[in-house]
């Protein structure tokens, strides 16, 4: 026998030995008393776990274009938009899943086109609420959104189709069309799942329909509290199956009205 046989054959020997021993030492005194190596480790793997599942999960964006202009200030209107934002956040909170990890963004157009909440895992999402004032620049809020989707380092390549979401109470006041055709026109933008909801009669449906384009969706309505909130559970049912389906770029069906 060679020596680096030799050598082999002791250290094989001496794993086995090692791995044969109880996992329990014997107690030293009345006060001593040994863990199980398999609870010593449990914690950990579950923090592993847990980590390696949200760094593998890829993002499903979910980009909020939200009306906020003066007449949003008018019968609880905004107070509610507030209140159903903030409960859908907190409901993906509590979406994980080995495939899909839901990332929120929210665009607002009043006064100004802005970024309100760029887009962020909603399990660290942290809501501010909305205000409003100012005109309709629904035209300058489509191209936020549009140069958001196509941003590689803002939404990667791995990225699921990301769903896009219109609520509006008024009338655009600005070019609006060729921003909307440069958003439809795009490749992710294109793809996107599309919802819209017009909040009380001065709504422009046919500007929500041209969003919404061949779009299986139709323009949801909403005149008060109740209605906005209902709106926004259907988004959150909808995205909330997406990231659980084995296919998260499939469109969901069936059972959405509410």
């Amino acid at each position: 026998m060679g020596f680096a046989k030799y050598q082999e054959d002791i250290v094989s020997r001496f794993n086995n030995d090692r791995n044969t021993q109880p996992s329990v030492m014997p107690a030293k005194g009345p006060a001593q008393t040994a863990i199980p190596q398999e609870k010593k480790k449990e914690q950990p793997t579950m923090s592993r776990l847990k980590e390696f599942t949200t760094q593998n999960a890829r993002p499903l964006p979910v980009i909020l274009l939200a009306d906020v202009s003066g007449s949003m200030s008018s019968d609880g209107k905004i107070q509610a938009l507030n209140h159903a934002v903030k409960e859908m956040i907190e409901a993906f909170k509590d979406e994980a899943d080995l495939r899909a990890e839901v990332n929120v963004a929210v665009i607002t157009f009043g006064e100004e086109a802005r970024l309100h909440m760029p887009l962020t895992p909603a399990r660290t999402a942290t809501w501010t609420d909305l205000g409003a004032k100012g005109n309709t620049p629904m035209g300058a809020a489509f191209e936020l959104a549009r140069a958001m989707v196509e941003d590689k380092q803002v939404i990667p390549g791995r990225a699921y189709r990301p769903t896009i979401v219109l609520i509006s109470d008024g009338q655009p006041n600005d070019e609006w069309k060729p921003r909307l055709e440069a958003l439809l026109g795009s490749d992710r933008g294109g793809k996107a799942f599309r919802m819209a909801m017009a909040i009380g009669g001065d709504a422009d449906q046919e500007v929500l329909k041209a969003f919404l384009a061949n779009s299986e969706e139709s323009v949801r309505t909403g005149n008060d509290a109740r209605q906005i909130r209902e709106f926004f559970q259907f988004v959150t049912m909808s995205v909330s199956t997406r990231s659980r389906s084995a296919n998260p770029n499939a469109t969901p069906t069936g059972g959405w009205d509410l």
